[in-house]
């Protein structure tokens, strides 16, 4: 694992994570915001700004993108048009599958409304943090 780790171009994971994280932000306090609040049962709330709320999506946003970056070396990945395959697979298959089932759970009033919002940030996000990823080889 720390050979996989070594062999990553740190300054593309680095430029991932960022577009990664700034999508994240946009898409859930301009693009999204309402329709977010709606999902969560908090219409017509100001949302806090824990540090929690963007020190955490920000660890979770840069762990995604290293495993991305680990898996496209791993699976030599090594076109646009392979990347997005990747990407959709797994944006699907786990990001946008696991964020619905956690959304449905009794604290999550609109869980269906959440996990998509929630789950097509997180397939666009992978779809450009491989763009990036592959970009940059």
């Amino acid at each position: 694992m720390m050979n996989q780790l070594q062999n990553l171009n740190w300054i593309s994971v680095l430029l991932a994570f960022v577009a990664y994280f700034l999508l994240g932000a946009l898409w859930f306090t301009a693009f999204f915001s309402k329709p977010y609040k709606i999902s969560l049962g908090r219409k017509n709330e100001i949302l806090e700004n824990k540090p929690i709320f963007i020190i955490g999506p920000a660890v979770c946003s840069l762990i995604i993108t290293i495993a991305t970056a680990v898996l496209i070396n791993t699976l030599q990945i090594q076109t646009i048009s392979s990347a997005w395959e990747f990407s959709l697979f797994i944006g699907i298959g786990y990001l946008f599958a696991n964020t619905v089932n956690i959304a449905i759970n009794p604290n999550i009033p609109r869980p269906i409304l959440y996990g998509i919002i929630t789950g097509t940030y997180h397939l666009i996000g992978i779809l450009i943090v491989s763009t990036i990823l592959i970009s940059m080889k």
